[in-house]
This record gives C-alpha cells, structure tokens and sequence, in this order.
C-alpha cells in the first residue's frame, strides 16, 4: 500500500490558510453542533421531566442501537455513491423530523413514544450522514493540508458543542421542546443550504464496485485484513475513544465521589479536558510535527500514562492529569484522523470510518460497565492503571511500523 492515495484532482484548491470555502464549512459544522448539542440537552431535559429515569435513559441512548445496526451500510453507500448528495438527502430528512417533532409537541405535551421516535430516527440519518462526511475533506483539500484543516475543524466543533450546551438548558426553559427541535431544524438547514449551494468536491474519489451492500461490507472487512497500515489505523483510533471514554466518562466522578470532592470538582475536570482538547488540536495549526503519524502515536502513549495517573494523588494532581489527558486526545486526534483520510484507500474510505465509529457504539458501553465493575469489585485505582496501561500497550504495534516512522503528509504532493 502507497503511503497517499491521490483522487483526481478536479479543480486546484487554494492554500488552506485562504481557503474561504472550507473556512465556511468549518462554521457551518460548528454552528450543526451547537444545534445538536441543544437538542441532546433538551432531549434529556424533557424525558426526565416526563418518564421514569430508566424511560428516560433509554431515550437519551435510543439512537446507538439503530445507528450500530445500519452504520456499515451507510459505509458501502459513502463508498459507492456521491457523498454531497447523501449528505444533502439525510440532513434533509433531520430537518424534517424536527420539524414533526416540533409541530407534535406544539398540538399536545411531550410523550416518550414522540421522544423515542425522534431519536431512533436521529440515529439511522448518522448512520448514514456520517461515512459520506467523513470523506468530505478528502475532497477539498490536499493531503498535506488535513492536519491544519483537522485542527481548525476540531476546535470549531468543540466550541460549538459547548456553547450549543451551555444555550440549550436556557432555550429548553423558556421555548421547551419545541423550540429547542425549531433551533436545532435552523441549524441543519443552513447546512442543508450550504451543501447544496457553495460546498463543490475539487477531488474526484475512485467508487467502489456496484455489488450487494452485504458484499461490500464483507469488501470492506478483507480489505482491513489485507492492509496492516489502515488496521493499525483503525485500532488506534478505536483504542484511543475506549481506553480514554471510560477514564473521564465514569471514573473522575467515582474520585470524586470516593474521596468527597463533590460535583464542582467533576466539573472542573471536564472543563479542564475540553480546554486541553481544544489547546491540543489548535497546537498541531502552529507547531505541526514533520511526521504526523509517529508524534501523534507518542502524544497517546503520553495519554496513557496521563489515565493511570487520574487514579491516584489529590485533587489538583487529577486537574492537572485531565488537562494533559485533553491535550494529548486533541493533538493525537487531529494528526491521526488527517494521517487516516489521507493514506486509506479512497474507495474504502467510508467503509474504513464505519468500522471505526462501530467500534465506539457496540463496545464503549461494554467498557464503561467494565471500568464500572472492576472499580466496584476491587480499588477505584486499578481500572485507571489498567486502561491507561492498555492503551501505552496498544501504541508499541504503530510505534514500531516502519511507514509510520517516515511517513510525512507534507510530501504528499
């Protein structure tokens, strides 16, 4: 396997640093996220105000089960067919179910049965929207350009995220469901009418074959067996989300809880993290390292060794652990996401995504029950030193690759 799988250049795209439309897609994702981060809050908001808690959970995760289930089709469609128009077709269908659930909820109270729908259907437009997105930068921007592209995509899209969570309690209150479902259908439609208007590939991809969709995601699993690089790949960036989810997502409030730090100090530590994230991923903008791979390979071995130290120490020693954890997980991940849209082949592209994102929806719950368990049954300390051992483990196979040690996305061209 080549290092760069170059698609045919269609039109020359502009230095990224000028390159007004991109910059504008990176607006109008983070603008989506806010959107999506409101209506999460107000989703969960409104199904504990309505249901039983275990209602009210099974609302909020609705969407992961059918999302896992269609996830690899939406992977052989991103492969064979035009990713603008899937993106257009799913955001559209999104705009119209708030829409539904907005009109619903001005005619009659809130249900769970309304709530559930929404988020079920929620779930089967990501499964498809996101491997046809996935491949979008692919195919505006050169190889060499996708770590600066990463890092400003990365950071728009944190601090859209926070500040749509950050409005959404306050809309939720004052405009209740259907405001917040109304908020969020503005979001999608300027994406809607962006895509449609101004977003224009200037890299033409090479298709998949015409076969079955159970052919082609059975392609797609050969193809992973067949090609050490993009399964080191897909590990990692697999590895990276389930050593690191439960850590932050479980184990600094049972810390905090054993050691009778109370909630201020959770909140400290995840506004630590998202702070460290965004600093990491707007750190690879300015100090860009020559061989993105291998530096960004180190930066989670850093994190594994940040994840055992969450477990132990006091309060400030766990701030200061979140903080480089957030770090490293932004500067790792904006290397390795640019590392992997540049050198999987472009006809597996979206297969390649699916499989990774699959990984995160069947096997984080599992994790987290995990952590939870071993917590539970032994000393809150262990599962900290034994995620974070294994991910420093996970690392030695791509640390020890020889293409990863040269490779450099800057010759790409």
């Amino acid at each position: 396997m080549s290092a760069v799988v170059e698609p045919v250049q269609l039109i020359a795209p502009p230095p990224f640093r000028r390159d007004r439309r991109v910059h504008a897609w990176i607006v109008v994702k983070a603008l989506s996220d806010a959107g999506d981060a409101l209506w999460t809050i107000a989703l969960a908001w409104t199904a504990v105000q309505i249901a039983t808690p275990a209602v009210a959970g099974l609302i909020v995760a609705a969407g992961t089960v059918p999302r896992a289930a269609v996830l690899l089709f939406g992977g052989v469609i991103a492969d064979r067919a035009d990713a603008r128009r899937v993106m257009l077709l799913f955001n559209t269908i999104r705009v119209g179910v708030l829409v539904a659930v907005a009109l619903w909820v001005l005619a009659t109270p809130p249900s769970a049965a309304v709530m559930l729908a929404a988020a079920i259907a929620f779930g089967v437009c990501d499964a498809f929207y996101e491997p046809s997105a996935g491949t979008i930068a692919r195919q505006l921007i050169r190889p060499s350009d996708l770590p600066a592209y990463g890092a400003a995509s990365q950071t728009a899209s944190r601090l859209g995220t926070m500040g749509g969570a950050a409005i959404g309690g306050v809309i939720v209150a004052h405009a209740g469901l259907a405001g917040s479902a109304s908020a969020n259908a503005l979001t999608f439609t300027l994406v809607v009418a962006f895509i449609a208007i101004w977003l224009r590939p200037r890299f033409l991809l090479p298709r998949a074959e015409k076969q079955s969709a159970l052919r082609g995601i059975a392609s797609g699993f050969r193809h992973l067996g067949a090609h050490p690089t993009t399964r080191t790949l897909v590990l990692a960036l697999s590895g990276l989300n389930l050593a690191v989810g439960p850590a932050v997502g479980i184990g600094l409030a049972l810390r905090a809880n054993d050691q009778g730090w109370g909630a201020p100090a959770v909140g400290l530590f995840e506004a630590l993290l998202g702070l460290g994230a965004a600093i990491g991923a707007v750190s690879v903008a300015k100090w860009r390292p020559r061989r993105e791979a291998i530096a960004g390979f180190w930066a989670l071995i850093v994190q594994g060794a940040s994840i055992v130290a969450l477990g132990f120490g006091p309060v400030w020693t766990v701030a200061a652990s979140a903080f480089v954890v957030g770090i490293t997980a932004g500067y790792a991940s904006v290397l390795l996401s640019a590392t992997f849209s540049a050198t999987v082949d472009t006809a597996y592209l979206g297969r390649m995504g699916s499989i990774t994102r699959l990984g995160d929806d069947c096997l984080m719950p599992v994790a987290m029950a995990g952590f939870g368990a071993l917590a539970s049954a032994t000393s809150i300390w262990l599962p900290f030193v034994l995620f974070g051992t294994a991910m420093m483990i996970l690392m030695i196979v791509p640390l020890r690759t020889g293409l990863f040690r040269e490779m450099s996305l800057r010759t790409a061209e």
